[in-house]
């Protein structure tokens, strides 16, 4: 049987399945039916003789090899927009504004720090960024790109799949060195916990302390993440924290980390109305870049070097 010839327009495809991680979705975002997104999936990994995509019921994740090819995809992309954006005469860089609206953890600990370059490349661009405890609502226009963690209940929108990131409990090497030991789940409940306001949590996402262990209610509460990691260094009891966040505070120790671990996920989410001007696909392209660069940092597990040994 001979093999199909490579079309490098069904790298296009690749990129759409792999941020939305369904078929359906996909075609939405291509402008096609998801007959011709499956079809040219099967014809790219076809002419390739390589399987890209493991179908499973929860949607398409890559494979090691789509994991290899999204990256040149990826790149091959960033040359086509910017030819497309020099072709318009864009070559001043973008002119107007963008705001972004992230949950606390992800701006403060993770934007914050790199959003200046997304400015730096375009001069004439404002570039906004709010992180308050609420669900913004992008119909309204309060925000135009949103990373999330729960996606809107309706609404047409577009959305990606960022990252996952993992959260742990943690405790500081002053207060663990007083406190009662943690051998295991059963001897958290000997300890007070530092959390979110119970009648203020916006979203199920932050109700981390139930799957932790039944019945456990935060002593010290507080609506801002940044106040609960404050709390936690200075040794007032033990808080569910991201990795990433907890990892900027060295004295913090991670607790039966192999063993005790939850998992969350951000979304990247625009209005459909908007996601195709200059500065949403600039800014979406800008997000996904930073989650490349990221590398394993949302999702690793903390070990020894990272925040000491755990207690025993």
């Amino acid at each position: 049987m001979t093999t199909p010839p490579f079309n490098w327009n069904d790298l296009r495809f690749l990129l759409a399945v792999a941020r939305s991680r369904t078929i359906s979705l996909a075609g939405r975002r291509t402008g096609t039916d998801h007959a011709t997104v499956s079809r040219r999936i099967s014809a790219l990994e076809a002419a390739l003789g390589l399987q890209l995509f493991e179908r499973n019921p929860r949607g398409y994740n890559l494979t090691q090899h789509g994991e290899a090819l999204l990256g040149m995809a990826t790149a091959m992309e960033a040359e086509a927009v910017r030819i497309e954006e020099t072709a318009a005469g864009k070559q001043q860089g973008l002119v107007g504004a963008v705001r972004i609206s992230t949950p606390e953890g992800f701006g403060n600990f993770f934007l914050a720090s790199r959003i200046g370059a997304l400015a730096a490349a375009h001069p004439r661009l404002a570039v906004e960024m709010i992180t308050i405890q609420q669900i913004v609502a992008l119909s309204r226009r309060e925000a135009d790109v949103a990373v999330t963690m729960t996606l809107p209940p309706g609404g047409n929108f577009l959305h990606e799949h960022l990252t996952d990131y993992r959260l742990f409990v943690y405790g500081s090497r002053s207060y663990l060195a007083s406190a009662p030991p943690i051998r295991s789940r059963d001897d958290l409940g000997d300890h007070p916990f530092i959390g979110y306001v119970d009648d203020l949590i916006f979203t199920r996402a932050l109700n981390y302390l139930s799957e932790i262990r039944p019945h456990l209610r935060a002593r010290l509460q507080n609506s801002s993440l940044h106040a609960q990691l404050s709390a936690t260094v200075a040794g007032f009891g033990l808080c569910v924290l991201p990795a990433y966040v907890a990892r900027t505070a060295p004295e913090l120790v991670p607790i039966l980390p192999n063993e005790i671990s939850l998992t969350r996920s951000y979304w990247m989410v625009a209005d459909t109305d908007i996601a195709e001007t200059a500065q949403i696909r600039l800014t979406l392209r800008f997000l996904r870049g930073l989650m490349a660069e990221a590398g394993d940092l949302f999702t690793r597990t903390p070990d020894c070097t990272e925040s000491g040994s755990p207690p025993t």
